[in-house]
């Protein structure tokens, strides 16, 4: 997947707008949580997944898929390498992640 085919993955789920975020892209659901940015230069993404979901997907491949390497991957940010990762895994974990900033804040 190359980054403009994720932004619009991202932007064709409901509500979802897309913000400026430091050097990334953010996406965020009105009235909710940022749930992924996009890092063009890097061609990746990170998502905000549940610690059972990020151990998911990063169990699929941990080369290509893995916690972000700070803080914030042990609250659920996981790295996607965009490229290196097949289509359908990035489609499912931008649902995943959509999926759980839904969620009402503290409900896991």
């Amino acid at each position: 997947m190359i980054p403009s085919e994720f932004v619009e993955e991202a932007l064709s789920l409901p509500g979802v707008a897309e913000h400026a975020h430091f050097d990334r892209r953010a996406f965020k659901i009105e009235g909710k949580r940022i749930f992924a940015t996009l890092h063009e230069a890097s061609r990746t993404v990170n998502l905000k997944l549940s610690e059972v979901d990020q151990s998911i997907f990063a169990a699929y491949e941990g080369k290509t898929i893995y916690a972000v390497r700070n803080k914030w991957g042990l609250r659920g940010w996981t790295t996607f390498e965009l490229e290196q990762t097949p289509k359908e895994i990035i489609r499912d974990a931008v649902n995943t992640a959509y999926q759980e900033a839904l969620k009402p804040k503290g409900k896991k």
